[in-house]
């Protein structure tokens, strides 16, 4: 038996890097939602600074942040050159086939693909932290059905309740109809996996065995960011700083931890010799890379379709507004390309074989 005093925890790099970047994010996105005015809480208000932050900065550059695990990875780009090439050019024709059979269907697809890509996210860094763990196989599918409970619940919901005061992508891109049977079924098997669950746990610790204790944040973050950002409040802000933040910087904060050392220029690694000033050096090329990718792909949706934020895009702004259908079905899925290419790749980069 593995008593908790001589039991090590599965951390993904330390103690405090993973707390900080991992796994507190979404209990600290939820203290800032709750500080913050009602308005942000219950409606669709999005201050513009609360934009560039969350969807700019976090959601779409965290996007940009897999290119570090593949493309600019030379050597894992050489073994895996075929699904690296044919991921996009496959993206971009079943975008362009999408939107030619119209926008809705489109975004739905992108959507649902979207959602799919943050729940197996959740369910792939709760793996990461059992990794070491030999635990009996019924408690293993206790685990894994509350990582997709915490998930899954929370969409079920927000199917069945139409009147949210957010979306995915745009209005209605999800299927949304009032079914108050469902919300109600659907919650009790919520309610009775997550007790399993804690009493699991409860069982393990009074039991004097191991407590993997990242484990045990990454799902409680999981059920907290899902549930309040979907169910209990109804606010656009609300939503998006509890799902980007909660999505976003960890996986960021994963790439980054996976990085090796050629990322730092050669003449700025040989002068420092890895010092923390190269490490710094590095982290500000990382960080501000994803940044500048993540501007410049909204500047060309604003200037090109949305044209929602020309304040912040004003070289953008001067390129034409498209309003041809046949060109928006062959500009939007090579605008959305970074997106689609991302959730796919994203199933195959963190499997063993294609590590």
């Amino acid at each position: 038996m593995i008593t908790n005093a001589s039991y090590k925890q599965p951390w993904i790099k330390n103690p405090v890097y993973d707390a900080a970047f991992i796994l507190c994010p979404p209990f600290i996105a939820l203290l800032i939602v709750w500080l913050m005015p009602a308005r942000f809480k219950y409606s669709d208000a999005m201050p513009l600074v609360g934009w560039c932050v969350l969807i700019l900065f976090v959601d779409v550059a965290h996007v940009y942040s897999t290119l570090y695990n593949t493309y600019f990875d030379k050597e894992r780009f050489g073994r895996r050159k075929t699904l690296f090439i044919i991921t996009p050019i496959a993206c971009y024709l079943a975008g362009t086939l999408l939107c030619f059979a119209g926008w809705l269907i489109f975004w739905r697809a992108l959507a649902y693909l979207a959602v799919f890509h943050f729940i197996r996210q959740q369910y792939g860094f709760m793996r990461l932290y059992m990794r070491n763990d030999t635990q009996q196989k019924w408690q293993v599918f206790v685990d894994t059905a509350a990582i997709y409970a915490a998930t899954i619940y929370p969409l079920i919901y927000w199917h069945c309740t139409p009147s949210r005061n957010f979306n995915w992508f745009i209005n209605n891109d999800f299927i949304l109809a009032d079914a108050n049977t469902v919300k109600t079924v659907s919650f009790v098997i919520y309610v009775i996996i997550l007790a399993a669950y804690i009493i699991k746990e409860a069982a393990i610790f009074i039991g004097g065995r191991k407590l993997n204790l990242p484990k045990n944040l990454i799902i409680s973050g999981t059920f907290i960011s899902w549930y309040f950002g979907i169910v209990y409040f109804n606010g656009d802000m609300a939503f998006t700083l509890l799902n980007t933040v909660s999505h976003g910087i960890p996986y960021m904060a994963l790439i980054w931890i996976g990085l090796k050392k050629q990322t730092v220029p050669g003449s700025i690694r040989n002068k420092y010799k890895w010092s923390p000033a190269a490490k710094w050096y590095g982290l500000a090329i990382f960080l501000g890379s994803l940044f500048l990718f993540a501007y410049i792909e909204e500047g060309f949706w604003d200037g090109f379709v949305w044209r929602d934020h020309p304040g912040v895009f004003g070289f953008f702004s001067h390129l034409p507004h498209v309003n041809n259908d046949i060109l928006l079905a062959l500009l939007v899925p090579l605008l959305s390309l970074p997106q689609s290419t991302h959730y796919i790749l994203d199933g195959f980069i963190w499997r063993k074989k294609y590590s």
